[in-house]
């Protein structure tokens, strides 16, 4: 065992200096791998990053979250998007979220939500338009992430009997109660309506899409938007409220969940067994989906675009490996006339050909870890361990293969013949 093991280690030592003593050589031939591994990961890193960055930008719709609503984000279906259909349809109502409240077994969390993009707040001289204003029943707060740094988020009082309280964003904060005065236990005016701090969301920044997500927005007690807004009644020309449910762990998938609300809302809509939904379960899984499918084909592309340069790499370091054969031939013979074996030339010329294309694997890497130092604004890219194993695995498999004939040749010349040869 150990002569195989101090015999494999020879043949690295045999390989490291045949490459060391062509040099120029070995740099041109690993040019077509280096270029090959560079397409490929740089392509799967950027497609990862961006998908992660997306899905990152999403976050504020939630995760694992049904919406019943009225118009659904991708067509039922499959092909047409028919909103000429879907307009017709009835609002989420309070009375359904109630109804789904009380009878529902695999909900987690439900909660009726409504919100106004375009709010302005004010307080005292200072104001700030363009502000997100949620109404949120109870529940809100385990469906969506709101990490309150100072103060509290709404109680449950607060809630069920509608108080004008609040809780806002970092950046609202910022604008209405200026030289770092604390807001807590201050008014602010919505809708000319005085409402009360009690709680400061902490500062997120700006996401993938340029939302700031909770940094301009405000929170308040859904009974408390109706006295704003009409809401809530289901009719087509009020504010649309959605309902929001979030399932158990072990409903893999939400079937459990999707099935037992679909069941009970067309109880309570009354729609007879042969017709059809006149309602959407939106999943954000959904559009993550989709968004994933345009990566994959993107990452395909990828995959193609660096195939050329690996199969113009491999070609090179093969014809390389049979030079390098041709060149120690008589070396193999003296090797093989003291006692090396056929496994012995073997790794030799195999190991050289994988530390061929593992150097220019690294190469590859390296550069794509060049292109993660870039600023891209708000998209990160991130070398994952992931693409560096796969870049390192691809880099070896092109080396087992270039190599594998050349080495094979090398390993079946007759020592006397290989002594011979010139």
């Amino acid at each position: 065992m150990m002569k195989i093991i101090r015999q494999i280690l020879e043949s690295f030592r045999f390989a490291f200096s045949a490459l060391k003593s062509n040099l120029l050589r070995t740099i041109l031939s690993l040019l077509g791998v280096t270029i090959g591994i560079f397409a490929i990961i740089a392509v799967l890193t950027l497609v990862d990053s961006l998908e992660k960055n997306i899905k990152d930008g999403l976050s504020f719709i939630g995760s694992g979250v049904i919406y019943v609503q009225k118009m659904p984000w991708l067509p039922e279906g499959g092909g047409e998007y028919k909103w000429w259909e879907y307009f017709r349809r009835p609002q989420a109502s309070l009375a359904e979220y109630r109804f789904l409240k009380d009878n529902l077994k695999y909900a987690s969390a439900i909660s009726i939500w409504s919100d106004r993009v375009n709010s302005t707040v004010k307080r005292d001289n200072n104001s700030l338009g363009q502000v997100r204003l949620v109404g949120g029943s109870e529940g809100y707060e385990l469906l969506y992430e709101v990490p309150v740094e100072k103060g509290r988020y709404l109680t449950q009082d607060e809630i069920n009997a509608g108080r004008n309280s609040v809780v806002i964003g970092y950046e609202v904060a910022k604008a209405l109660f200026p030289n770092n005065e604390d807001p807590l236990g201050k008014h602010i005016k919505i809708k000319n309506m005085k409402f009360i701090v009690v709680g400061v969301v902490k500062q997120e920044g700006q996401g993938f899409f340029g939302n700031t997500t909770n940094d301009y927005g405000t929170i308040i007690p859904y009974n408390a938007f109706r006295k704003l807004y009409p809401t809530g009644t289901g009719r087509w020309n009020e504010i649309p409220s959605n309902i929001a449910l979030k399932g158990f762990e072990s409903d893999i998938g939400l079937i459990e969940l999707e099935n037992e609300v679909r069941g009970f809302l067309r109880t309570k809509r009354g729609i007879r067994p042969s017709d059809k939904d006149n309602f959407a379960l939106n999943r954000p899984e959904a559009i993550i989906n989709v968004i994933s499918g345009v990566f994959d084909v993107v990452g395909i592309a990828g995959w193609i675009i660096g195939g050329f340069s690996m199969l113009v790499g491999g070609f090179g370091i093969a014809n390389i490996m049979f030079v390098s054969v041709k060149e120690r031939t008589p070396i193999i013979g003296l090797q093989k006339s003291v006692g090396a074996q056929n496994y012995f030339i073997l790794f030799q010329f195999l190991f050289e050909a994988i530390f061929l294309c593992l150097i220019g694997g690294l190469a590859g890497l390296f550069l794509v870890y060049l292109i993660t130092l870039i600023p891209m604004g708000s998209l990160v890219v991130t070398l994952s361990l992931k693409n560096i194993v796969l870049g390192l695995g691809v880099s070896s498999a092109i080396g087992v293969i270039s190599g594998i004939v050349p080495a094979a040749v090398a390993a079946r010349l007759d020592p006397v013949i290989a002594i011979r040869a010139t």
